[in-house]
């Protein structure tokens, strides 16, 4: 599956689930993925809860549900394998707004994840 391709003609909703070192997991709301080099995805994360997860335990799965759909969609099942915190190189990637208009003390990451698994979302 070309995972760009599919990302630029589809619509959605997508979560992120990330865990803790202990195994306690979060789901969060996050947008379509940026599409990187062929296996890789990133996304812009904030100093927040999904992040601090990833630090603990790279392994992260992210659900795709297609507009309009209950069953369509994909997911893809992720391992971290870096990251970035240069503002200058994620303001390249954000769809809205610009880190000048953030409030001051507001931290972003551009977390890079490789692309272990893709599945539908209902198989």
């Amino acid at each position: 599956m070309d995972i760009r391709e599919y990302f630029a003609t589809h619509e959605g909703t997508g979560i992120l689930s990330t865990a803790d070192g202990a195994g306690a997991v979060n789901a969060a709301l996050y947008s379509k993925p940026k599409c990187m080099e062929e296996g890789t995805i990133a996304f812009i994360m904030n100093d927040k809860l999904s992040h601090k997860n990833v630090q603990e335990n790279p392994k992260a799965a992210y659900l795709f549900i297609e507009k309009g759909s209950k069953r369509e969609g994909i997911r893809l099942y992720l391992e971290k394998i870096r990251e970035e915190e240069n503002l200058d190189i994620i303001e390249q990637f954000r769809s809205h707004g610009t880190h000048k208009t953030d409030a001051p003390d507001k931290k972003l990451f551009l977390v890079y994840f490789r692309i272990v698994r893709v599945r539908p979302l209902v198989d």
